[in-house]
């Protein structure tokens, strides 16, 4: 006759224990291994297999540890912990600590019944770890099934990767190259959003006709929306525009998302408002449709938007939870390192007289041609112009972009109209802040409007590739002498170009030109997205093999990599070798490094510029000193509008055409009425665009959310799967009593290293596993970082990170299994003489065990989770008085005063232990005072949503398990201690 077992209790089966998890049925048990993961659960039939009632095993007398047994034993437990109990499900079982103001949109979320969030947070705050954490509490909880990303083809590898090492998310690649493979896998009739629970999906690819009525027809119950701003457009936008058709196909596409309900919204940019109030009004009414309407003067429409609204610049979190805050105190404060202000330095070079002689027949070329077509129709005017824009944008970048450009049809020459001319010149011409066009976009563009360049076209080409290398380039000349710098002085730069010949050309010509220490790689969108993140990582890799620290790493690369990815653990510096047309473009290449996770305080930003080309000096005086004087005043970037940019340069290149690179030396304010009047109202709108978006930063600041209350959650958090010092001490100590070599940690960072070599085989296997192979076995020292955003072979000190679960893991198994071979640093036994104490104390260390039924939208989810706490009493078990959780935690830090008569300590363990059933029911009610304080936690944290919390419970599962009992005795008297001197003892160490 098989027994029937609740959720919660303990059975033993293929010789270990297990935990009968809410999803058994009589025939069938499905269970989770004691302390074990998600990852671990098994199924196991009771008709087939042996199962039977376990109890934990109490500890044993003889096998004592030291005074640091506890703290070890509590740590590593708390860190295996994968399903905590309290009301945030994910937190456990996420490969990443969140940042306390990245709890701000969960919180959140979590008080909404169907979350619909615009996360507008500034670039480099974690905007991709914010939503990942509701995305994955919102699937723990059972209020989401399915899950769609909606992004950028250039950024779906990133978030793939980002989901599935961060949050345990294995989503499937939607994008044009990868749909047909998916759809051959497909049965009859069926969708592929449907076949796959978890998509990363490009924007591009959906926006079609045929494949977006298929997503929305079966759309996943939660979708995120990275660079929201990019699927709306101004009522106002320029009609029939490459960008604004664009955007209008995406709005289109997310309005039809948003109509359900019932479907949680995400929608992440960091650039909502721009100064485009119609836009930011669509994009509220993604969110909800009465946000669109609301009035955004009044408080309580304010109050509304707060609901559904958080955006916060670098300032606003780098000191979080402080007494500024409206904190008691700092107990509980973050900082947050981002770097500070960049270092930025405008560099000029001058052409050499070969290349000064070039560029003037190309403007004399250029000025000849478009009055030449401007007489030939309207057409053939605006395929000339961008022809033109193509070419002297191309000449000023290197000379072999130029003789590419000069050799190759212009992409407008096929218009059939000046509308079309238009739209095709300008997406591969100019550098739109909005572009969705970036793959493809470094192309080198074409000068020739037919198929065969004219003699004079290929005249110049010919001249212009004979101007390769540093004697004639002193642009290239100039960025040796710039990098050369930066090396010295231990930078790892980024040069970033706008055409792949320029890419490709600076690769060839800097290698060697360096120094032997410095790796040199060129990452252009000739690769694809996972090509160019493999290229950048096999350049660290081979930087990191070199062994020697003096090694340096270059990247060049083109605007393929100015958006999405994160490059902040591999460089530290940015050279601007072609100065874009519109500064939104440098910003976005410069937040590639500057942000959450460089190590260097200060990022250093190099912009070139062409001092006599005739174009570089204007568009750095008008619109690059215009972008960064309004980003001092105000405290904000704000992109550039589009129509100012092209409205410059458009300005300059007129006025380059009509007289020339000598007469455009003069400043742009003694150019005529025309062009100056012009420039002065493309300020005030400009300005005017950055007064209303600080306006709208200062209007809507995050505020529904106290910074009280993300205390009180982290501080819940962390008393139950402890903070970043815990983890930090118990991992040096851990890996010291282990037999790792430690490197003193370095002063200040709280950093360290350690070679694993000497450790036993187990813990060398589970970190090469983490860590990569070839760290482990050639006994390298592995870096363990304070800070949670770490590189390729680093392990950071957060509780989540693999290699410290390995760490855990090791011990706790070690200190559960008295006949382990080798060191064990943790055990479950200990007695200790101190001054921390002036009676006999005993200390417990308990793990219970909660029944959580967790209602939801789609019905009642039934849980088992863990927690473990410490426990202390006074006196004999039988009379025990007990202490509170903070005196008992502060016996963890109590240190042995002397040694301890090892008769007295097998006496005072084995009375502990003989009392055990003493104390049993206290350890009741504990569990059962725990359980209402968790049941509290989980109302409070879903406050505002009353449906969800109906029919919640927390039942706590008995008897708890007494892991650990730790004796703690005051010192003899001296009298007492002489009469037992020459009597054996237990050292301090092992007491």
């Amino acid at each position: 006759m098989s027994l029937t077992y609740t959720a919660g209790s303990l059975v033993a089966a293929r010789g270990r224990e297990w935990v009968v998890l809410p999803e058994s049925a009589p025939d069938m048990l499905v269970l989770r291994p004691l302390g074990g993961s998600e990852d671990d659960i098994a199924a196991v039939f009771p008709s087939f297999e042996e199962v039977r009632p376990a109890e934990f095993a109490p500890p044993s007398p003889a096998d004592l540890g030291d005074q640091r047994a506890a703290g070890l034993l509590r740590t590593a437990l708390r860190i295996g912990f994968r399903s905590g109990a309290g009301p945030f499900r994910s937190l456990a079982s996420i490969a990443v600590e969140p940042r306390a103001y990245q709890l701000v949109p969960l919180l959140m979320a979590l008080r909404q019944r169907t979350v619909r969030l615009l996360i507008s947070d500034d670039v480099g705050i974690g905007k991709t770890i914010e939503a990942g954490l509701i995305a994955r509490e919102l699937l723990a909880q059972g209020e989401a099934s399915r899950l769609a990303v909606l992004c950028s083809p250039s950024l779906a590898e990133q978030w793939q990767g980002e989901l599935r090492e961060k949050f345990g998310i294995d989503a499937e690649l939607v994008l044009a190259s990868t749909v047909s493979r998916l759809e051959r896998g497909l049965e009859l009739g069926q969708s592929l959003f449907d076949k796959h629970a978890f998509t990363i999906i490009s924007t591009d690819f959906i926006k079609s006709t045929r494949h977006r009525e298929d997503f929305v027809r079966h759309c996943p119950d939660l979708v995120i929306v990275d660079e929201a701003h990019s699927c709306v457009a101004a009522d106002d936008a320029a009609q029939g525009s490459g960008s604004s058709a664009s955007n209008q196909l995406r709005y289109e596409l997310l309005r039809k998302v948003s109509a359900d309900a019932d479907r949680h919204l995400l929608l992440l940019t960091a650039t909502p408002h721009s100064g485009k109030e119609s836009a930011f009004r669509n994009l509220l009414g993604l969110v909800r449709p009465e946000l669109a309407t609301l009035d955004l003067e009044s408080p309580a429409g304010r109050a509304r938007l707060a609901e559904h609204f958080v955006a916060r610049k670098r300032a606003d979190v780098r000191d979080y939870l402080t007494k500024e805050d409206g904190l008691a105190d700092d107990s509980l404060a973050e900082r947050t390192a981002f770097p500070s202000d960049r270092w930025t330095k405008d560099e000029p070079y001058k052409l050499t007289p070969a290349y000064r002689a070039l560029l003037d027949d190309a403007i004399a070329y250029a000025r000849d041609r478009v009055a030449e077509a401007g007489e030939q129709g309207k057409r053939e005017a605006r395929i000339a112009w961008w022809s033109v824009i193509a070419l002297l944008r191309s000449m000023v970048s290197s000379p072999a972009a130029a003789a590419q450009t000069l050799k190759t049809r212009s992409e407008s020459a096929v218009a059939r109209t000046a509308h079309e001319a238009d739209l095709l010149g300008a997406s591969v011409a100019a550098d739109s802040a909005d572009n969705d066009r970036l793959e493809g976009m470094d192309v080198a563009p074409g000068a020739a409007e037919s198929e065969d360049a004219g003699a004079r076209l290929l005249e110049l080409a010919a001249r212009a590739a004979e101007l390769v290398g540093p004697a004639e380039d002193a642009k290239l000349k100039a960025l040796t002498r710039h990098l050369k710098g930066l090396i010295a002085e231990g930078y790892h730069p980024i040069v970033f170009c706008r055409y792949i010949p320029t890419a490709t050309y600076l690769a060839e010509q800097l290698e060697g030109k360096l120094g032997k220490k410095t790796e040199i790689a060129a990452v252009t969108g000739t690769l694809s997205p996972q090509q160019r993140l493999e290229r950048i990582e096999q350049l660290a890799a081979e930087a990191g093999e070199a062994g020697d620290p003096a090694v340096r790493r270059v990247l060049i690369a083109t605007d393929c990599l100015s958006e999405g990815v994160n490059l902040q653990h591999h460089f530290d510096a940015v050279v601007h070798y072609d100065l874009a047309w519109n500064p939104t473009r440098h910003d976005q290449r410069e937040g590639r490094v500057d942000r959450y996770g460089q190590k260097r305080d200060q990022v250093r930003v190099i912009t070139m510029y062409g001092e006599d080309n005739g174009i570089d000096g204007k568009v750095l005086e008008v619109l690059f000193k215009k972008h960064r004087q309004i980003k001092k005043d105000l405290g904000i970037s704000v992109s550039v509008p589009d129509e100012t940019a092209s409205g410059v340069t458009d300005a300059v290149v007129e006025w380059l055409l009509l007289h020339g690179r000598q007469g455009s030396q003069e400043s742009l304010f003694d150019m005529e009425d025309g062009y100056q009047e012009s420039f002065e109202r493309i300020k005030r709108e400009w300005t005017s665009a950055a007064e209303r978006e600080k306006t709208s930063r200062s209007k809507y600041a995050q505020r529904a959310i106290h910074p009280e209350e993300v205390a009180r959650e982290v501080a819940a958090v962390r008393a139950a799967l402890g903070g970043a010092e815990e983890v930090r001490g118990f991992a040096l100590e851990a890996l010291r009593d282990l037999d790792a070599l430690i490197r003193d940690p370095r002063e200040g960072t709280g950093d360290f290293t350690a070679q694993a070599g000497g450790t036993p085989a187990g813990l060398r296997d589970a970190l090469a596993a983490t860590l990569g192979n070839r760290l482990v076995e050639e006994n390298r020292e592995i870096p363990f970082r304070t800070t949670p955003a770490i590189a390729r072979g680093e392990a950071a000190l957060v509780r989540t990170d693999p290699a410290i679960g390995a760490i855990a893991s090791y011990v706790l198994d070690s200190a559960l299994d008295v006949k382990a071979i080798g060191p064990r640093p943790a055990r479950r036994c200990g007695v200790v003489t101190t001054d921390a104490v002036t009676t006999r104390t005993t200390l417990l260390l308990v793990r219970y065990r909660f029944h959580l039924t967790l209602p939801s939208r789609t019905g009642e989810r039934q849980v088992v989770a863990e927690d473990a706490r410490l426990l202390a009493y006074e006196g004999m078990p039988s009379r025990a008085r007990w202490l509170d959780d903070d005196a008992a935690a502060a016996l963890l830090a109590a240190r042995a005063v002397a040694n301890t008569h090892e008769q007295s300590a097998r006496n005072a363990i084995s009375r502990a232990l003989d009392g055990l059933p003493d104390l049993a029911g206290h350890l009741t009610e504990y569990g059962t005072s725990l359980a209402t304080e968790l049941d509290a936690s989980h109302r409070r944290v879903r406050k505002a949503n009353e449906e969800i919390v109906r029919g919640l419970k927390v039942v706590p599962q008995e008897p708890a398990d007494v892991l650990g009992v730790y004796v703690y005795l005051p010192p003899v008297a001296p009298a007492a201690a002489a009469v037992s001197a020459s009597a054996s003892t237990v050292s301090g160490a092992e007491a």
